[in-house]
């Protein structure tokens, strides 16, 4: 629950003087906040998983793999030549996957 720490503190002798029926109706007002909207709207904007997406275009230019670039067998990932660990059955593996 949030606490408003700009509201003013109450003492034992305020606390004992509201009434039920002023508790119940500030209760009420608190549930009904803008808060609970804005909560709401926010879940409107999500994507969730499996959406439908065919509409969507994406902008990325894709580069062919470089003279100085390899595929590791292991993960299918392309590296650079610096991260060649080894190669196994002629096949070249990366250090991560080593």
């Amino acid at each position: 629950m949030a606490t408003d720490y700009d509201t003013p503190r109450k003492t034992d002798d305020d606390v004992d003087n509201d009434s039920i029926e002023e508790l119940k109706a500030r209760r009420n007002e608190k549930s009904t906040s803008s808060a609970d909207m804005d909560e709401f709207d926010s879940v409107e904007s999500m994507e969730l998983p499996g959406a439908d997406l065919s509409n969507e275009e994406l902008a990325v230019r894709v580069l062919p793999k470089q003279a100085d670039e390899f595929t590791c067998m292991s993960c299918f990932l392309v590296h650079h030549r610096s991260q060649l660990a080894r190669e196994k059955n002629g096949q070249p593996i990366c250090r991560d996957c080593d």
